[in-house]
């Protein structure tokens, strides 16, 4: 079992904390270097330095992904306080100055699952700033960001956007169903799904994975609400898609040793209009919140 050992008088090196929470976070060492602005190899050599001053494994790789070991997410949530209690005090010491409206536009899942954590925590940073929120669908925020209305958009993609996304994290769609009812729909019938209104990624990833798969299907619930497509998943009446950090109690995951089409890698991106500081502070709250909820989920 790893743990982490018993403190020996070497301080904790915040540069180095700030590495590996940037690894973690991402999920990947390139990405981790790219958001720094370091080369990946001095990426890996924090993680190296890292791992030698505490005496132990921090992370571990599988053919898929990055995982914590026990003692990397033991010093990854120690980490993650020990970064925020450095950004408060700076924010104390500057006097707060981050004021002013941040016009935010957030994906319902976005801003069901993740947002009240992302708000959490920009509080606690910034008290002076204020946030004006409007929830829809990605792509039509990101109209409405083109026309100045919005300043920074959370949402969802399939592709990776190299211009103007900030990659928050990633994390495998997946088939939702159901946890205490079988699954008695008939072979020579359309599988009734629920999901959400067009235009949607998840939509549009379940439609074509069925299409591609030669399974007829239709949609038997519509709602631009995550909570009503669970519920639609949970009462048995539909299956739906989700990403796999927003399983939730009563339903379970359907995958390709079940049968099922596989589905795509669903990308979270930050959208913002302009970098500025409160942008950037928020932006890095939607970061933690969402990869958090993603290794719990792993």
């Amino acid at each position: 079992m790893d743990t982490l050992p018993i403190a020996n008088g070497t301080p904790l090196d915040t540069v180095l904390l700030r590495t590996f929470l940037g690894v973690v976070d991402s999920g990947s060492f390139a990405l981790a270097a790219e958001n720094l602005a370091l080369t990946p190899s001095a990426v890996s050599g924090h993680i190296k330095r890292l791992e030698q001053l505490v005496s132990t494994r921090l992370l571990t790789r599988t053919t898929r992904r990055l995982e914590l070991t026990q003692a990397g997410d033991i010093l990854y949530a120690y980490g993650r306080s020990i970064l925020d209690l450095e950004r408060e005090a700076r924010a104390k010491l500057r006097g707060s100055p981050l004021k002013g409206r941040l016009r935010v536009g957030a994906s319902e899942d976005f801003a069901s699952n993740w947002l009240p954590q992302i708000l959490q925590r920009f509080r606690r940073w910034y008290p002076d700033a204020t946030i004006e929120l409007q929830v829809g669908i990605t792509a039509n925020l990101l109209r409405q960001q083109e026309c100045g209305h919005l300043d920074l958009v959370f949402g969802k993609q399939c592709s990776r956007f190299s211009e103007t996304g900030e990659l928050l994290w990633e994390e495998p769609l997946a088939w939702c169903f159901a946890a205490n009812q079988p699954l008695e729909f008939r072979a020579d019938q359309p599988l009734p799904l629920a999901l959400f209104p067009d235009p949607c990624i998840y939509r549009e990833s379940a439609i074509a994975a069925l299409s591609n798969a030669g399974q007829e299907w239709r949609v038997v619930f519509e709602s631009s609400s995550m909570a009503g497509c669970l519920a639609a998943a949970r009462s048995g009446f539909a299956v739906t898609v989700i990403a796999n950090s927003q399983l939730r109690e009563g339903v379970r995951l359907l995958g390709t040793k079940d049968g099922w089409p596989p589905l795509p890698i669903a990308r979270f991106y930050a959208f913002p209009r302009t970098d500025n500081p409160t942008s950037t502070a928020l932006i890095d709250a939607a970061r933690h919140a969402g990869t958090q909820s993603y290794f719990r989920a792993c």
